[in-house]
């Protein structure tokens, strides 16, 4: 194959020699100005149109070539006469498939009944070195589909209609929290001094000038609530987030999230928000509430199932949580249920680990589980009846956990001694332990009303939506090991 690419690249090289030769520039910084897409040109039968793409199909019949390009909306036939061409009819055997050109003409049927242009004059915008290959023979070394996604993009069709579906599933998103709801989209710091809201092992860089160790954020929910705070009342940002963690199906290091906050509101109030935010986007971008995601059918049709989250562990593991309330029982829980224990662990957190591991494959319609044990969720409010538990839920679609959300702890002391809680689990070796923010904690001894926000990962609700098994396959650019070819 390489002994193949090699000979066809020479070949072209040589033709671009000669287009230069000919004093042909093979890469003009612009063309004849295209009037029409492809998807236009049946409606347009009889006019001059312009219109420009990549060459992907090339036929000679002597004195005729005919050519099909390919735009972002489809495909066109281009029919090249040497009556009518003259001179640079004869260029033409100095185009390749792959090329990207222009042509003007006016629209016809030939006698095969296609609608086709009638070239009058064509440029060439783009001379392809390399040439594209006739199938995309790397569909099966997944790596390389997603390393030379312009490839993928172009050799299959509904890559390209995933993220177009991509682009309106977040525009309909943001659509909804500002024309619907009244936020106010804003922009957080990438690289933060402290990293915080979450769970999660940050990456580390070094800023030269200050001469200072920064982070690239992990969430944006403590400068969100600074702004609750500062006075706006409902806020929203879809940022790019990034943790340094493990990859899987659902899982990549640098990915986007929504997070939103929302001054006088609670985790009850933001359910139904949830819902009624991918309601709306399901309609918006399918036109319905039902879609199929690998072979299930999925309703988001409001109202969704609303769990306890002691009712599922019960139902799943035969043991009410509130009977598990030390350490010990909890460990001997997890190592009868196979549930690996890490020695910095929580009673609360391995209920939590079990609950993951053991309950919630079975969430397939769009659930809500809440009221999580304390332990996990420091910067949520405890529940005024039962402080073990949080005001929290996460949301289940097809058995994966699309997003967690919270009332927010606003009481600095309570927030305080959370914090001193993880700094003793970091010390015990959990690297995923939060950091105490004092700036923060400033904050709120200013005072921060009563907030709540939501978190959803927005590449698995692309997942989802649009039936694609992998986060990889919905990133544009994913996270990948170095070309071991290169």
């Amino acid at each position: 194959m390489a002994g193949r690419l090699e000979v066809v690249k020479s070949e072209r090289l040589k033709k671009l020699s000669k287009l230069r030769e000919l004093g042909i520039n093979p890469y003009p910084s612009k063309g004849q100005r295209v009037t029409h897409k492809a998807q236009d040109i049946k409606k347009n039968l009889g006019k001059k149109v312009v219109v420009a793409g990549r060459v992907w199909g090339w036929r000679k019949h002597g004195a005729f070539v005919f050519a099909d390009i390919r735009d972002s909306s489809g495909q066109v036939q281009l029919w090249f006469q040497k009556e009518k061409l003259g001179k640079k009819f004869d260029l033409l055997k100095l185009f390749d498939i792959g090329d990207f050109i222009d042509a003007k003409g006016h629209v016809v049927k030939t006698k095969a009944g296609e609608v086709t242009v009638d070239v009058a004059d064509v440029t060439l915008l783009s001379k392809g070195v390399r040439p594209l290959p006739s199938t995309w023979h790397s569909l099966e070394d997944v790596e390389e589909r997603y390393r030379r996604r312009y490839l993928d993009m172009l050799m299959n069709p509904r890559v390209k209609e995933v993220f177009e579906k991509r682009s309106q599933i977040i525009n309909s998103v943001r659509k909804f929290l500002v024309e619907e709801k009244d936020y106010i989209e804003v922009e957080t710091p990438v690289l933060q001094t402290i990293y915080g809201g979450g769970r999660a092992r940050p990456f580390k860089t070094h800023h030269n000038t200050l001469d200072i160790d920064i982070y690239l954020r992990i969430s944006t929910e403590l400068y969100l609530k600074r702004l609750i705070a500062g006075g706006l009342e409902k806020v929203f940002e879809i940022a790019k987030v990034f943790r340094n963690e493990g990859m899987d199906r659902s899982h990549n290091p640098e990915f986007t999230m929504l997070e939103t906050m929302e001054a006088y509101a609670d985790y009850m109030d933001n359910m139904d928000l949830i819902e009624e935010m991918f309601e709306y986007v399901v309609l918006k971008v399918f036109g319905k509430t039902k879609i199929t995601y690998q072979g299930l059918v999925l309703d988001f049709k409001r109202p969704w199932e609303r769990i306890k989250l002691e009712d599922l562990f019960k139902e799943h593991t035969g043991v009410g949580i509130h009977e598990i309330d030390t350490l010990k029982k909890a460990t001997t829980l997890a190592k009868k249920l196979g549930v690996e224990v890490r020695d910095f662990m929580t009673d609360g957190e391995i209920l939590l680990e079990i609950f993951e591991k053991k309950c919630t494959d079975q969430l397939v319609q769009p659930t809500f589980v809440y009221d999580y044990p304390a332990d996990f969720y420091p910067l949520a409010k405890r529940k005024a009846d039962n402080p073990k538990l949080v005001e929290s839920f996460d949301i289940y679609v097809a058995g994966m956990e699309m997003g967690t959300n919270w009332s927010e702890q606003n009481d600095s002391q309570v927030l305080l001694e959370a914090w001193k809680e993880e700094k003793k689990k970091a010390a015990q070796g959990n690297k995923e332990a939060q950091r105490e923010d004092t700036d923060f904690l400033d904050m709120l001894e200013y005072g921060m009303p009563p907030t709540s926000g939501i978190g959803p990962g927005l590449d698995r609700w692309v997942m989802i939506l649009t039936d694609s098994p992998s986060i990889r396959d919905v990133i544009l650019f994913p996270t990948l090991r170095p070309d071991k070819k290169k």
